[in-house]
């Protein structure tokens, strides 16, 4: 029986793919397997030592210690793209708000008083201040081509937009799914000079805080849109306010709530909303479910953050998984534990990612505890378990 912790409302479409034959699932397990997060903040949580794995249901991993974990053999899992839709669509209704001044519109519309003819003529007579442009035709610059970056490319495309994208990790599979439209740009400088809208797909690193800063900024063309939906700190709210003023910028839409933030009306603040659909909370819940299921079962890992991408078909009668160090003769002292036990691989595959290393290896008779104990005290091996 495996004891899953959840933090967080997690859909139960993704629990119930869980089976309660095998699984143990409750916020109240203080010793878990696994744990099953979204937004809460683990930083300061003291890692349970049962813990094998962590399950953040979304794409970004700021508040999970990822690096702690890795170092203590703990695999962590996200859900790239399973939230793409939904960030795609409000990025698309960004654009739209700034736009056409839907928000400041609105709020006109709002305030308008007086009998429904003297509203009519006020309308009438106000409406022009909220005079907007169309999108086709526009530039929209995409900072990070990933899962929800070459989503917002191609609907972008689609809607008839000039769109030119900067990402220099790009994977073949976003480049396979990008609409041959889309224009590469050779660096973010370079982007940012040409777009009309720029919008940030990209995680919250020390290379990317404050990337959207002053001196960008003053190089971009007057009346530009920023739009932040991916993290907190990308986008340099006092340089944003600084350009707005001026009327450098047209306006900032992010989904990010700042106190300093709303006293201005080119400024749209929503309350991080860029997943909050029913369909990408359960598309993310089923999809980390099935992530650590199989890593528990069969000791695959797919979307790890920390450790490598390894799938291994059965084979043998008995299953290892090790986290460990990615350090030199490490393959050496396992397949030689392996050895002295009496015992013969079946087959294995190792793969390293950084300063962390995952070998999965099946071994063609029944095996015990005493293996698993001994793979444990191999110095850099961070944990051994029998899948």
């Amino acid at each position: 029986m495996f004891s899953i912790k959840t933090i967080n409302n997690i859909s139960d479409k993704g629990l119930s793919r869980l089976p309660s034959e095998t699984y143990a699932v409750s916020p109240e397990n203080d010793n878990p397997d696994a744990i099953i997060l979204r937004s809460q903040n683990l930083h300061d949580m003291d890692i349970p030592a049962n813990l094998k794995v962590v399950g953040r249901a979304g794409a970004g991993t700021n508040n999970v210690p990822v690096e702690k974990l890795g170092d203590q053999g703990v695999v962590v899992f996200n859900a790239p793209g399973a939230n793409a839709n939904a960030v795609k669509e409000l990025v698309i209704a960004g654009m739209l708000l700034a736009c056409r001044n839907i928000c400041q519109a609105w709020q006109y519309a709002e305030n308008v008083e007086g009998s429904d003819e003297e509203q009519n003529k006020a309308v009438e007579a106000g409406k022009k201040k909220y005079v907007g442009y169309e999108l086709p035709g526009r530039t929209l610059g995409v900072v990070g081509l990933g899962a929800i970056g070459v989503e917002i490319a191609n609907v972008a495309v689609a809607l008839g937009m000039r769109v030119i994208g900067f990402d220099p990790t790009i994977t073949v599979k976003s480049a396979w799914k990008m609409s041959s439209d889309v224009e590469e740009m050779e660096n973010v400088e370079e982007l940012i000079k040409e777009a009309d809208f720029i919008t940030f797909h990209v995680p919250l690193i020390d290379a990317t805080r404050d990337l959207m800063n002053a001196k960008h900024i003053a190089t971009m063309k007057d009346g530009a849109v920023i739009l932040n939906f991916a993290r907190h700190g990308i986008v340099n709210d006092d340089a944003v306010l600084d350009a707005l003023e001026s009327g450098k910028l047209g306006a900032y839409v992010c989904d990010f709530p700042a106190q300093k933030l709303k006293s201005n009306d080119r400024v749209i603040t929503l309350p991080h909303l860029g997943a909050s659909t029913a369909e990408a909370e359960e598309n993310c819940a089923m999809m980390i479910a099935d992530q650590i299921k199989d890593f528990l079962e069969n000791g695959n890992i797919k979307n790890s953050v920390n450790f490598p991408a390894v799938k291994l078909p059965r084979g043998g009668k008995s299953r290892v998984a090790l986290t460990h160090k990615n350090m030199p003769d490490m393959i050496a002292k396992i397949t030689t534990a392996v050895g002295e036990a009496g015992f013969n691989i079946h087959h294995m595959r190792n793969e390293s990612r950084n300063e962390l290393a995952y070998t999965l290896m099946d071994i063609e008779c029944e095996i015990g505890e005493d293996l698993i104990e001994k793979f444990s005290m191999i110095e850099g091996v961070l944990k051994a378990r029998q899948v």
